[in-house]
Formats: C-alpha cells, structure tokens, sequence
C-alpha cells in the first residue's frame, strides 16, 4: 500500500484564497483513514500539511516542494444528536453541508467565519470567529471533543478533559499537530434563518468603537465596514451593522410558514480575473461614497446567507484582484490602544492611497485557552491589500510595527507576509506549542510553508 500512495502523490501549483503566494507542492489525496495514515508514515515528502477547500488566505495551507494531503476525499459524515445540540462529524465536511442539513431544523453554527465554504478541520485549525465574538468568542468555545491523526498514525481522543493540552494547541494550531479526522461541536438552536439588522452610519472611528462599545450587551452580531481612504476629520468613518436573530412574528408573512428555510440566494461566476487597475484608488473612492450614502440608518430583516455570507454569492470574487492576487491583512488591538492603533493604521492606509476594496472592524471578546489562537478582547481589522510586489511587502512591515507598538497581533488564517521575529513578539506563547507539538510529532512531520517562515518549526 505504501508503493501506492507514492503513486498517488503529484506536483501541483497551489495558493490560498488570495492568491498570493503560489507554489509547487507535492499532493496526495487518501480516500480513507487508512491511506492517510500510509501517507503520513510513508517517508514519501518530508513533511505534509493538511487542505480543505483550500480558504486560508495566504501559505498555511501551503508546503513549498514538499507534501499536502488534499482531505476532500475523505469520508463526509454526520449525525446530529438533537437531544443534547451535538453535531458529531468528519472533519472534511463542510460548513455549508452542515448548514443545509441543521437550519431546516432549527439548528446553526454557534461560531461562522464570513464563509460557509470551509471544512470543519480547517475551521477548528484556524480557530474561526465570527460577528458574535464579542459575546460567545470563537469555535473552539463549542468543541466537545475532536479525533487527531498524529505523525505516528495513532489517532487520539482529544477534549479539554482528555489530551487537554494537544487539544487546545490544534485549536489555532492551523494543521501542525495532525490531521482533525472528527469532531463533536454543541450547535445552536435559532428561532429562524433571518436576522433583525440595524444599520447606522459613523462620522469616524471614534463614533465607530462608542458605538460599538454602546451595544455590546444588545446585539448578538455586530461588524462595521470601514472606509479605509477617508481622511483627516473622516477617519474610520463606518457603516455599523448590529443584528439579533429574528423571532418568526419579526418575519414578513411569505416567510412565517417556513422560518428556517434555507435558501442561498443564486450564485454568480466572476468568470476570469479583472484587469490590475480595476481596484484602484479611484473606483475605490466611489464605490466607498456610494456605499456609505446608500446605507442609510434603518432596520430591516435579512436572511441568514445574505448577513452572514455576502461574498459566498459571487463565486471566485477573488478574481477581482488580478492574476497577482492579494493579501488580507487581519489586525487585532487589546482595547487599552485600539483606539490609536487603528487612528494610526488607518492613517496609514489613507496617506498612502492603498486602496483597500474590503475592511471589516468587529469587537472581539474572550480569548480561547489555545496557545496560537488569535482572537482576544479588543478591536480586530481585516484588510484586503491587492499584491503590488516590494511596495505592499514595505507597507505590510510598516503595518507590523504600529501592530507591535500597541501590543497587536496577526492572524495565522489570513498572514502571508510577516517574518519570524514580528511573529514571536506577537504570541508570547509560542514556545509553549512548539514544546506540545515536539511531544507528537517530534521529526516535524507537520509542516507549511508558513511554518517555517514565521520560526513556528
């Protein structure tokens, strides 16, 4: 069985979801348990890192010249005990199948990251969070227990009574300590598969964080976009969305029948990618002002896919940065400098005209026990940065250091640029994984490109 799964293995160019970097991996797709154990034992690569569907951002999903194991064809099962909330699943399923299986009775994720296109490993890997960290923190508050394939080939039963260690370092531990065969999340029961929304405009950042920092105890879900190119007394001038999930009487009639249909509305194809200068600081500027014009203080109701996946509507949306690609770049401020971290990063990006086509502010709340989780109370910014080459990867550095100065950090999830020194001065815990991890894999058989470029192994 060996000899075949050297077989199976090919060189393939991948990316992330941005696009950016790209490179030559050696990929192996096991269609059993079995065969992904032969793969990891088989001395066939140096080391492999696991792959979903393939959304991480940048280059942890990545292994430059060495292996990947392309999860996809691995068995997708679920079964939900409804009595107790408990989803038990394969870790390569993904989160829109659990969507369409549960919301039609009356159950959804308690944690979502702005896509419902990532498979349950890959989110319990990155630690995803969503609108509502402020108030529930992020997916590895609701892990039951997971089931991790290590570098030996035992698979072990990891929860926060047993192997509690290894289990919160694979929470944030993006793919390093093993493969998520399964897992067991408590899932939330939803009065329907809408969301009361209330829209509010923001003069500038500072109405932004009172604002936020007023409905905090109201609001399940809050997020605000952020027009990254207003300047001067504009500064952080947002649009602040704050939502709750709807009761069935909050529902227009049409709906009230069937309150937790689920129905993704049509997808559309971004069928090649745009030319370099379609996002520029010109139709950036107007796309920003209609925006913030058109969304108008009010309140509406929006079903679940249009407030929680925006983007998953437009299928290859990241085509709309070029063949170059792009880099998100994902900040968190603790809430003693949030304020004039983000004064300062914004300030930054407006100075030098980037053009940021999607920024996304959310409060963040409780920390997770993970020693390389992100999220902790305080501010977090995302940032959609086209690839320009030298001229990003200097901005990017300047960004790292207004980051450090206010006590910041990146997110594993979305980085593909930051070195190793930023990186370690930014999680004070990361010797205290590398130790958990030497315990299970202690020849590196879990690596990534990212590993290696931020001193992780």
């Amino acid at each position: 069985m060996a000899d075949q799964t050297q077989l199976d293995h090919h060189w393939q160019v991948l990316g992330g979801w941005g696009r950016s970097p790209v490179e030559t991996c050696r990929v192996v797709s096991p269609a059993s348990g079995e065969a992904l154990s032969t793969a990891i034992r088989s001395g066939a690569c140096a080391s492999y890192v696991p792959r979903g569907l393939g959304r991480a951002y940048g280059d942890s999903a990545l292994n430059r010249d060495a292996g990947v194991l392309d999860l996809l064809a691995l068995p997708r099962m679920f079964e939900f005990d409804e009595s107790q909330g408990l989803l038990h699943c394969d870790g390569a399923i993904s989160f829109d199948t659990i969507i369409g299986g549960l919301l039609p009775r009356g159950w959804f994720l308690p944690v979502t990251p702005g896509t419902r296109f990532v498979t349950v490993g890959g989110a319990l890997a990155a630690d995803v969070h969503g609108k509502n960290h402020h108030r529930v923190g992020s997916i590895a508050h609701f892990v039951a227990g997971l089931q991790l394939q290590i570098a030996s080939g035992e698979v072990l039963d990891c929860s926060p009574e047993r192997h509690a260690e290894l289990f919160w370092a694979t929470l944030g531990g993006m793919g390093l300590t093993g493969v998520i065969v399964s897992a067991s999340l408590r899932m939330q029961r939803v009065p329907s598969a809408f969301c009361q929304v209330r829209y509010e405009r923001t003069a500038d950042l500072d109405q932004t964080l009172t604002l936020f920092d007023a409905t905090n105890n109201d609001y399940a879900y809050s997020v605000a976009w952020v027009d990254c190119l207003a300047r001067g007394g504009k500064l952080g001038r947002s649009v602040v969305m704050l939502a709750n999930d709807a009761a069935i009487g909050d529902l227009p009639g049409r709906f009230r029948h069937e309150p937790h249909a689920w129905s993704p509305r049509r997808e559309f194809d971004l069928p090649w990618n745009l030319p370099a200068l379609a996002l520029n600081r010109w139709t950036v500027r107007a796309f920003n002002a209609l925006y913030y014009l058109r969304h108008r203080p009010r309140h509406i109701v929006a079903p679940y896919a249009s407030f929680f996946y925006p983007l998953d509507r437009v299928r290859h949306w990241n085509r709309a940065y070029g063949r170059r690609g792009f880099v998100q770049y994902q900040a968190l401020f603790p809430p003693e400098t949030s304020r004039q971290g983000l004064s300062e990063l914004l300030g930054k990006l407006a100075h030098t005209g980037r053009a940021p086509f999607l920024a996304v502010l959310k409060r963040s709340g409780p920390a997770s026990p993970g020693p390389l989780s992100y999220m902790y109370p305080g501010h977090t910014l995302a940032l959609d940065l086209a690839d320009t080459g030298n001229d990003l990867r200097q901005l990017t550095r300047e960004l790292d250091r207004i980051l450090l100065r206010h006590g910041g950090r990146l997110y594993l999830a979305k980085d593909a640029l930051t070195d190793a020194a930023t990186f370690r001065a930014m999680y004070p815990r990361l010797a205290e994984f590398q130790a958990i991890k030497r315990q299970v894999d202690p020849h590196q058989r879990f690596s990534s490109s990212q590993a290696r470029r931020v001193g992780i192994v």
